[in-house]
Formats: structure tokens, sequence, C-alpha cells
């Protein structure tokens, strides 16, 4: 990534503390929901590779394989393995990135957009749909402990990766494998906190390349109409949440 960080940040008009970019705070910045098309229902996965039960289910409810869209967007789907917070592998055999198909179309438009910009880079992503049986089991896990509040009840409206609406991902260097954004995935503290950046970097718990990092990722997502919130620098939403309770129903 050529150049100075401030020359960087005035190039993209993120001066401003990000805490006040429209676009983490409020849904409402997000292109309009029907303004792209939808892509095809995903196939059936290819001769010769295993399915689970559930990703057999995902594409019976005509969500798409991100990798049917780009190959090139790499996946480390964490919670098919103990390496989050959780401790806990609660994907079993399924280690896929499912999404709504218009969902799915955007999140190749962000890939094509950041590596127009930056042709080293891909994005590397860490969760997807996340179906509403494995919010309960994730949320048994946490109940009653420190990490309660970092999982969505299950009931009600639950959580926006309940829809095939949300994912969570980061940046892949080509050379170097995953870039540094100053704290972890799931690393659930203030200094994941996008609205506290321009104070940590004035404090230099981030260093300048790793906030320069961040607002790279959220360039691209916000270019594909994606938002992102306050509190976790890696999670993106496809639409407002009002346009996605309306237009996707919870996978159970």
């Amino acid at each position: 990534m050529k150049g100075s960080f401030l020359s960087f940040l005035i190039t993209a008009g993120l001066l401003l503390a990000c805490g006040s970019d429209p676009t983490e705070q409020s849904a409402t910045a997000a292109t309009p929901a029907d303004s792209i098309a939808q892509p095809a229902p995903s196939p059936p996965p290819p001769a010769g590779r295993d399915t689970s039960d559930l990703e057999r289910q995902l594409i019976a409810q005509g969500l798409v394989d991100i990798h049917q869209l780009d190959t090139s967007i790499r996946l480390d789907m964490r919670y098919s393995t103990p390496n989050n917070f959780l401790k806990e592998d609660v994907y079993g055999d399924f280690d896929r990135c499912y999404l709504q198909p218009a969902v799915a179309e955007r999140l190749a438009q962000a890939q094509a957009y950041l590596e127009a910009e930056h042709p080293d880079l891909r994005l590397i992503v860490f969760d997807c749909v996340r179906p509403r049986s494995v919010q309960y089991q994730m949320w048994d896990i946490v109940k009653g402990t420190d990490q309660q509040d970092y999982v969505a009840p299950p009931g009600g409206t639950g959580s926006m990766h309940n829809y095939g609406a949300a994912v969570d991902l980061g940046l892949w260097q080509l050379d170097t494998g995953l870039v540094d954004m100053g704290t972890p995935f799931d690393f659930f503290g203030p200094l994941a906190q996008p609205r506290y950046e321009t104070d940590f970097l004035r404090s230099g718990e981030l260093t300048a390349a790793q906030v320069q990092h961040r607002h790279i990722l959220r360039l691209s997502m916000k270019a594909a109409g994606f938002h992102g919130i306050l509190s976790e620098w890696w999670h993106f939403v496809g639409f407002p949440r009002d346009t996605v309770k309306r237009r996707f129903q919870i996978v159970e």
C-alpha cells in the first residue's frame, strides 16, 4: 500500500473520527435494496466434494456459496474450528460461506473494488450465514458468562447473520497473509471498536497502518452497499435491518 497514511485519509475524505462515518452509524446509507441483480441459486456442489447436511439445507433455501461468484475471496471460517472466542467448533463439517443471493453479489462487488484499488489484497471471510440452530448453540455456551453480551439472543429477530445478510471479514495480503487490523477477529474490547480508532491512534495503541487497513476494508465494503457497526471492525451488513427483516427470512 503506497503513500503515507495521512495522504490516504485526505484522499478518502476520512480525516474525521471514524465514528462520524454515517455508513457505520446507520443502515440508511446503504444503496437501495433492489438495485442489483440477484445471481441464480447455488447449483449442487461439484461432484466429488462432500457436503454437510447444513450445506444442503442452505442450498435448498436458496442461499449462494460466495465461491460461485468469486473464488478469489478467501475463507477462514472460524466457527468451523475451535479458533474463536467460544473455543468450540459449532459448525461441524460445514466450512463454506453462504449468503442471501443479493448479499453475496454485493460481497463479490466489494472484492472487485478492493482488488482494483489494491491488487495485492483480497477479502478473507470469517463468518457468513449463521443458522438460528447454531445461534442457539452459541447462546448456550455463553449464557451466564461474561461473554453473553457478545452473542445475540436467538429468540426474537436474532442476528443479521441468521438471515444470511451479514458477513465478518478482514484483509489478506497475497505475499504476507493475514493483514494486521490492530486486534484479532472476535476480540471484544474497545481496541476493536471503530468509534475509538482516532483516540487509539493518538495514544499509540493502534498504529497508522492498522487504522489504514480498517479504512481500506470499510471503503471496499461501503462501495458495494454494505455498512459497518461502531463496535466491531469486521462486521458488515448487506442491507438496512428493516430491509433485511422485510426481504429475507431467518435461516433456521
